[in-house]
C-alpha cells in the first residue's frame, strides 16, 4: 500500500484543503484528474506521473513512489488578474513547510521553484480556467542522487539527498496542504478587504 493512500493521508489532514482526497497509483498528470465541478480543496496525489509537467512545458520526472506529486483545486475570490500571484503564495508555503519539517534552508526562487542552495527541490505549476486554479506541486522527497533528472535548467536535489534520510510523504503532504491553506487564506483576505 502506498504511503499516500487515503488511509494514510486523510487522518493527518487538519484543514479544508485535501478534502476530498483521491490517490491514483499512476496517471499522466494529476492536473488532468480534477474536474470543473469539484469543490475547492479537492486534492489528487499519485505515486507516478507519466507526463508530469513543469513551467514552460518542461517535463517533471520522478521514479515511482519517491516524490510527492499532487494537485489541489482552489476557487479564488479576488479578481482573476491577481491569480498569477498564487504561484508565489504556493511556493512560499511549500518552502516554509519544507524548511520547518526538515531544517533545510529552502527558499522560493521566483516564480515557482523551491530551492536548497541553488538546487531545485520542488516546483509549482498553477493552471487557471473558468473560476478555478489547479496548483500542481512536485517535491523531490526520497530520490537518490542517481534517480534525479540529469538534464534540467536548474540542478535538482531531494530531501533524502540533502538530509541523508528517507522521509514519509503523507505527513509532508498534510503539512504542505495546511501551510498552503493558511497562506492562501491570508492572500484572499488581503485582496478582498480592500
Amino acid at each position: 500500500m502506498s504511503d499516500l493512500s487515503p488511509g494514510s493521508v486523510e487522518p493527518l489532514l487538519r484543514g479544508r484543503l485535501g478534502r476530498p482526497y483521491r490517490f491514483v497509483e499512476e496517471c499522466a498528470s494529476t492536473q488532468r484528474l480534477i474536474g470543473d465541478d469539484e469543490p475547492e480543496g479537492t486534492t489528487v496525489a499519485t505515486d507516478h506521473q507519466t507526463h508530469g509537467r513543469g513551467r514552460l512545458g518542461r517535463g517533471w520526472e520522478a521514479p515511482a513512489g519517491r516524490a510527492l506529486l499532487f494537485s489541489v483545486l482552489l476557487r479564488p475570490t479576488p479578481p482573476m488578474a491577481l491569480w498569477p500571484e498564487l504561484s508565489l503564495v504556493a511556493g512560499d508555503a511549500v518552502a516554509e513547510v519544507l524548511g520547518s519539517e526538515t531544517g533545510l534552508a529552502v527558499e522560493l526562487s521566483h516564480p515557482n521553484d523551491v530551492l536548497f542552495e541553488g538546487r531545485k527541490i520542488a516546483g509549482i505549476l498553477p493552471e487557471a480556467s473558468r473560476g478555478k486554479v489547479v496548483l500542481g506541486i512536485g517535491v523531490n522527497v526520497n530520490q537518490a542522487a542517481g534517480e534525479l533528472p540529469a538534464e534540467t535548467p536548474k540542478p535538482p536535489t531531494s530531501l533524502r539527498h540533502e538530509t541523508g534520510r528517507e522521509w514519509q510523504r503523507a505527513p509532508l503532504l498534510a503539512a504542505i496542504l495546511l501551510g498552503l491553506e493558511r497562506r492562501y487564506d491570508d492572500w484572499q483576505r488581503l485582496h478582498t478587504s480592500r
